[in-house]
């Protein structure tokens, strides 16, 4: 979930007139960007090595 103040502060910075596929897109990024701080926290992370042997099968 995504607080209000988030939600808020980004509309402060748009201009006056703007797309709804603009925020949204805002939305998205800022709403990836919290759950991936909450998983840090958490300590929900993957090593770097983890991370290359997955890239390496993605890659095949």
């Amino acid at each position: 979930m995504i607080k209000k103040e988030i939600v808020q502060n980004a509309l402060n910075e748009f201009p006056e007139e703007f797309s709804i596929d603009e925020l949204l897109d805002r939305l998205i990024l800022l709403q990836k960007i919290q759950t991936g701080l909450e998983q840090s926290k958490n300590n929900h992370v993957i090593s770097n090595e983890d991370a290359k042997v997955r890239m390496a099968k993605w890659l095949k």
